[in-house]
């Protein structure tokens, strides 16, 4: 249920025999608009379902905008030596290791994963060790009234469990 909930919010369901439903383009437009107001710096995009990436791109494709999907050396190469405005990639494959930090400073989290260390981590691809940006800019967007909300709240509380036991431990070292 949480899985289908996270589809709808997102735009577009899988349907028992695999194909897509769209259901609406709220997200899609969103994006353009974040994208657009990026004035030009490339951005990062996270996605978690496939049709998200089959709609993401189809969008930037009608938008004239350059993207790839981040899955390859190559594809690594391009961003980092900002060819690419739009970069997308998936958290479960951008995870420990991976140096995205010179393409750009900005991800726009178009769905959203339950998973604090597949967040986290995939936020640490550009905040890290050689960013020349004094900050990075993290961007979610979320559905109203939708699971969306609820995963937010839930990835916000794991991470300020996480804190409290790290601090703990501290304090017992």
């Amino acid at each position: 249920l949480s899985g289908k909930l996270c589809q709808l919010a997102n735009g577009a369901i899988y349907t028992d025999d695999g194909d897509t439903v769209a259901i609406h383009d709220r997200k899609l437009d969103a994006l353009e608009d974040l994208i657009e107001a990026a004035n030009g710096k490339p951005v990062l995009v996270a996605y978690w379902f496939r049709h998200d990436l089959a709609r993401i791109s189809e969008r930037l494709q009608k938008l004239h905008i350059p993207s790839t999907q981040i899955d390859s050396p190559e594809s690594i190469r391009k961003w980092n030596a900002g060819e690419l405005p739009v970069a997308l990639v998936h958290p479960a494959s951008a995870g420990h290791g991976l140096n995205l930090q010179s393409g750009g400073s900005a991800i726009i989290w178009f769905g959203l994963t339950w998973s604090l260390e597949l967040y986290q981590q995939t936020n640490a691809r550009l905040w890290r060790q050689g960013q020349k940006a004094e900050t990075v800019i993290l961007h979610h967007i979320i559905a109203k009234d939708t699971i969306d909300e609820r995963i937010m709240k839930a990835l916000s509380e794991k991470d300020k469990t996480q804190a409290a036991l790290i601090d703990a431990v501290k304090a017992n070292l």
